[in-house]
């Protein structure tokens, strides 16, 4: 199993820097979020630039709209192509927003048969992710929300998984069931690892109310051996680099000693 980075978690810094950090720490490698960052910019240049410094594992599509990345079909399959050209082995996106009206979006996800073959590559792995429910009223505004409902979609229409923790934790803080219901579908292939509590997502571990050290030891007892993605807020941290630095530091030795992965 690989331990990542989501680039979004050190947002504030400049992506080399966020690279950099992620080295020194000692994580395997990192998910790139394609944002406003890259849209006047040759996207494969800066992936291979920064990608000498530390692997990039996979390419989060962008989920608001891009300057030349066109809506969310076009801009997951230029990620798709993106990721097959530098060697980055997965991509995932989000399903359409029914409260955003994303219909033409959420007509194109239920018109593809099957993902591998009509959207992905050989050396490219594309996932869908589950999303929070919001507010008040814990409403889901995004299609296939229900676990169950999820796990057709994905088995019927051979699509895989990232399975995010404070997503699932949004709605049932004791989400590991649904894990499991996930997990034994062989299709999880990257984990968003971040705590939930009180209305707030992507916080530290210990800040919110999730059973996470438990979610990482059924974790260690799986088969699992596709990457866990660190997913935080940058607003979890104070502005100081070096705090910075030691904080995920601790982090990633909690990680890896709660998944028995030690450092390779």
């Amino acid at each position: 199993m690989l331990i990542s980075i989501s680039s979004g978690t050190l947002f504030t810094f400049p992506l080399r820097r966020i690279f950099e950090i992620a080295a020194e720490v000692g994580f395997d490698g990192v998910e790139l979020i394609i944002n406003q960052d890259f849209q006047k910019v040759n996207t494969r240049k800066v992936i291979e630039s920064v990608a000498a410094i530390l692997p990039v594992l996979s390419i989060h599509a962008p989920f608001m709209p891009l300057d030349g990345w066109g809506g969310p079909v076009d801009s997951l399959r230029r990620c798709i192509e993106i990721a097959g050209d530098c060697g980055v082995a997965l991509v995932n996106f989000h399903p359409a927003s029914w409260m955003g009206f994303e219909v033409g979006f959420w007509r194109w996800m239920y018109r593809i048969n099957d993902y591998r073959q009509e959207i992905g590559r050989e050396d490219v792995t594309v996932t869908l992710e589950n999303m929070p429910w919001m507010g008040r009223f814990k409403i889901n505004p995004y299609i296939l929300s229900n676990t169950g409902a999820m796990i057709d979609f994905l088995e019927v229409r051979n699509l895989d998984l990232t399975f995010d923790c404070t997503h699932m934790g949004s709605g049932k803080a004791n989400f590991i069931n649904d894990f499991y219901q996930f997990y034994n579908t062989g299709r999880i292939k990257n984990i968003h690892f971040s705590d939930y509590g009180h209305g707030k997502e992507h916080l530290l571990p210990g800040h919110g109310v999730l059973p996470l050290t438990r979610f990482l030891n059924h974790l260690r007892n799986t088969d699992y051996n596709h990457t866990l993605t660190l997913e935080m807020s940058p607003h979890e941290f104070p502005n100081d680099e070096g705090i910075i630095i030691e904080s995920l530091r601790e982090i990633l030795a909690y990680l890896r000693r709660e998944t028995g992965k030690s450092t390779p």
